[in-house]
């Protein structure tokens, strides 16, 4: 009968445990020095070797040949231990066994010396799990153990065990296993096993294994079913989109072609992709994004795919608003697919309120090379101009601020909703005096959007068009529009997005 690798290859020494070295050089010096305690907490993510240190610890003190700490692994009492037919190491499964009772059954045979080992031991999975009246029926031979009984509690999720029990452990804290370790323990299974493995491969799975020795073992064992894992093959069989669609789509997303994008979105969906991984693939690349534009060299991307220039190219034309909005985005949608009945529909609507993101915009590849080529502003001196009398703010504008204010518009043709905006007299009347240009909002929703998303984009535009810098003020004030209705009001919402008129 087929053995899965994750189980064949699990540690039956503790020098075979790799990355807990912290954990493992501490046990063994206890058992040497017979410094052993009564109770042990493990603590840490799942795959990271909690329970086989707690199964070797279990062979180690009943050991008859220790060697140095470890166990033989051949006396009758590690075989008894292994195969399950010494009674008094038990291994119990909190999640199924959380009841009171459960425990008090437990605290009663276990003041009983075992009966062919020397100490009894209890290893409790998930102890988290436990019911609170079953943490209480603990406690108590917690406070007063047998000397010949050892407990060995095991948890994920430490924040759940109460501080009462947690003060009565010793806690050992296992770490995530770094990416190089876990290749590292795949290339050798490989090896054994007559696989090939490629480097790609091997880092692909690490990566995704995030930390766990079992998962990176089971997902090689996935792949491997004819010899061969590469990357197209890891790709294929757990329904990955890889790295150059996942970078397409996000061009894509960048350049807010939406039909494109969900053009892409629904090729990957009938090609068996997966929705849910998907989202984890642009989830990654954004993040590591958002880390690039603030420190290229940090080391602190989470996948090695994406080569830097490519990195790179995308970062230049992005704010870190835009990436903070979509990781937002998608992360709400993460949580939406373990809800929603359509994974599809999800990630569709996660794309199109990506593409959609005008009031956390991305920069142009233009606006880029305009910039970054931009010669540096000259202080001119001002010129004394006779004051002219202002126009009431209610009324139309002055022939001089109009035609400054269409050309100012036709800078904006590249920003439809603010072009939409401030074209709108209803909503928007400008007045410009000297180098002050007055923007005044008929509502605050008007006056907060243009100060907090486009003044730069507004002020740039006003000071390209007289050629001086011009410093732009916005108020909000009442502005009366004679001729306004219902009608013109729905043309004006449809325009910005806000409705949608048939």
């Amino acid at each position: 009968m087929y053995q899965a690798l994750y189980r064949k290859y699990r540690p039956r020494i503790f020098s075979d445990v790799v990355g807990q070295e912290h954990i493992t050089e501490t046990l063994i010096r206890q058992i040497v020095n017979n410094r052993l305690t009564h109770a042990y907490l493990f603590v840490g993510t799942r795959g990271t070797g909690k329970t086989t240190c707690a199964k070797i610890l279990s062979r180690a003190v009943n050991c008859l040949n220790p060697v140095d700490g470890e166990p033989c692994n051949n006396c009758n009492s590690c075989t008894g231990i292994e195969d399950g037919s010494i009674l008094d190491v038990l291994e119990l499964d909190a999640a199924s066994n959380n009841s009171v009772d459960n425990v008090r059954a437990l605290r009663d045979e276990a003041i009983y010396s075992p009966a062919s080992v020397n100490k009894r031991v209890y290893i409790i999975d998930e102890v988290h799990m436990l019911s609170i009246s079953a943490f209480n029926a603990l406690l108590k031979i917690l406070e007063e153990p047998p000397e010949h009984i050892l407990f060995i509690l095991a948890t994920t999720e430490l924040h759940k065990v109460p501080a009462t029990i947690q003060g009565r452990c010793q806690r050992f804290s296992f770490k995530r296993l770094l990416p190089s370790v876990l290749e590292s323990r795949l290339n050798l299974i490989s090896s054994r096993e007559g696989l090939t493995l490629t480097p790609e491969a091997s880092k692909r799975l690490a990566a995704l294994a995030d930390g766990s020795m079992r998962d990176a073992i089971s997902l090689l064992d996935q792949c491997a079913y004819d010899g061969i894992v590469d990357l197209a093959r890891i790709q294929d069989t757990l329904g990955l989109a890889g790295q150059q669609e996942v970078l397409h789509l996000i061009e894509q997303i960048i350049a807010r072609n939406i039909i494109s994008a969900l053009t892409t979105l629904d090729e990957l969906y009938k090609d068996g992709r997966d929705m849910a991984s998907l989202l984890n693939e642009m989830t990654a690349l954004i993040r590591d994004l958002l880390v690039f534009s603030l420190s290229p060299d940090s080391g602190l991307l989470l996948t090695a795919d994406y080569s830097h220039e490519e990195l790179s190219a995308l970062s230049v034309t992005l704010t870190p608003k835009f990436l903070f909005s979509c990781l937002d985005v998608l992360k709400t949608a993460l949580s939406g697919t373990n809800r929603s009945g359509s994974t599809k529909l999800t990630v569709e609507m996660c794309i199109i309120k990506m593409c959609d993101n005008y009031t956390q915009r991305a920069v142009t590849q233009q606006e880029v090379i305009a910039r970054d080529t931009a010669p540096p502003p000259v202080a001119q001196t001002p010129v004394a101009q006779t004051p002219v009398a202002q126009t009431p703010v209610l009324q139309t504008p002055v022939a001089q601020t109009g035609e400054f204010w269409g050309d100012v518009l036709e800078l904006l043709q590249g920003e439809p909703s603010l072009r939409a905006l401030l074209s709108d007299s209803s909503k928007v009347q400008p007045q410009l005096i000297d180098n002050m240009l007055t923007i005044n909002a008929a509502d605050s929703f008007s006056a907060n959007l243009i100060e907090s998303t486009f003044m730069e984009l507004l002020k740039n535009a006003a000071s390209d068009t007289l050629g001086r810098d011009v410093i732009v003020k916005v108020d909000v004030t009442e502005i009366i529009d004679p001729g306004d209705n219902k009608e013109d009001k729905l043309e004006r919402l449809n325009a910005l997005g806000i409705i949608n008129v048939e």
